[in-house]
């Protein structure tokens, strides 16, 4: 679904939704005159959920964002506030747009689409402002890289993905286990983005054992293909990652053979990986002020950051079962997001 950006034009959703956001310039950068924010969400979870709370409770004081919601037909609803002014719910009353249109050059203005349902749908318009996606993974990212939003003429688009890069992956790995540099790693067809990026990353410095399995059903002959060779397992946020069957197929098979198994999130720290290199919402939230600032003030074209800093997520009893000692969560959040 996306949302048909005829019939409303954004300048006259702007008079109706004042929607004034003050972010912190990084140090470096030109003032971007950034007074208007329009965040599109795709879902109620709550990671998005949590993601535009911090947005909100961040934004500089006396200043205002107005959230819209994309429902299952593709059409924006205005969500309540959680503290709205009184202003702000007048115009709540009743708003119901089909979409979002810019007759400006818009560059006081900015919107944030919150998931890869909301991406395609800011995609797919013909706003002018320049465009943050956030809370996507880094495979949702490139089947959106292909759309013609993505290249039209003089359009800015910044991309703040919700996982570290595979280099703050691997610099966990190293934390915890020095020395050992023989990473197993199962995928799936589609995971090869996510494998050129770990290859990169890895250098000569780690000896990756790569299988491929057909679907995240058939990853069995994979598994012993990589296991005998390594001294962990990853488990990329791909097809296998999403999988929670897939997920204990892989931490199955490397407690029978002593491994210790590093990931990108948190339930599979829970259900007995080592340990995961992970942004919270609210991580991202941050993150994504200071890359619309960024993106305000850029060239067209866009941009991509990889979620950054890392928080740290362990699995003492594993660690133990594994007769390892870590550093705490703290140091090793600190270690993922030292300079390199």
């Amino acid at each position: 679904m996306f949302l048909n950006f005829s019939g409303v034009a954004l300048s006259a959703l702007r008079a109706m939704v004042p929607a004034v956001l003050l972010l912190v310039m990084p140090p470096g950068l030109a003032q971007a005159a950034l007074t208007r924010m329009t965040v599109l969400t795709g879902d109620n979870g709550a990671a998005s959920a949590e993601f535009v709370r911090q947005l909100r409770e961040t934004q500089a004081p006396g200043s205002q964002m107005q959230v819209f919601r994309l429902p299952a037909d593709g059409t924006a609803v205005a969500a309540a506030p959680a503290a709205p002014a009184q202003e702000e719910q007048a115009a709540n009353a009743g708003v119901r747009t089909r979409g979002l249109r810019s007759g400006g050059s818009s560059g006081d203005a900015l919107t944030v689409a919150v998931g890869p349902d909301a991406a395609r749908s800011a995609i797919d318009s013909d706003s002018r402002e320049p465009l943050l996606l956030a809370m996507l993974s880094r495979l949702e990212f490139e089947s959106l890289r292909a759309s013609p939003g993505m290249r039209r003429e003089g359009r800015r688009v910044a991309v703040l993905l919700r996982d570290p890069s595979m280099a703050d992956q691997l610099a966990l790995i190293d934390a915890a286990l020095p020395q050992r540099r023989r990473l197993g790693v199962v995928a799936t067809p589609e995971s090869e983005p996510l494998l050129a990026e770990l290859e990169r990353a890895a250098g000569k410095q780690w000896t990756l054992q790569v299988s491929t399995a057909p679907d995240t059903k058939s990853i069995a002959p994979a598994l012993r293909g990589v296991i005998s060779g390594s001294d962990a397992l990853m488990v990329l946020p791909d097809s296998i990652g999403d999988d929670q069957a897939a997920t204990l197929a892989v931490l199955h098979a490397a407690a029978g053979a002593g491994l210790p198994v590093f990931g990108a999130s948190e339930g599979m720290v829970r259900s007995g990986g080592l340990a995961a290199a992970v942004s919270t919402p609210a991580q991202l939230a941050l993150q994504a002020q200071a890359l619309g600032q960024k993106l305000a003030a850029g060239p067209a074209g866009v941009m991509v950051e990889a979620a950054h800093p890392a928080s740290v997520r362990v699995n003492q009893n594993v660690a133990r079962g594994l007769g390892l000692r870590l550093p705490d969560e703290r140091e090793l959040s600190d270690r993922v997001a030292a300079p390199r």
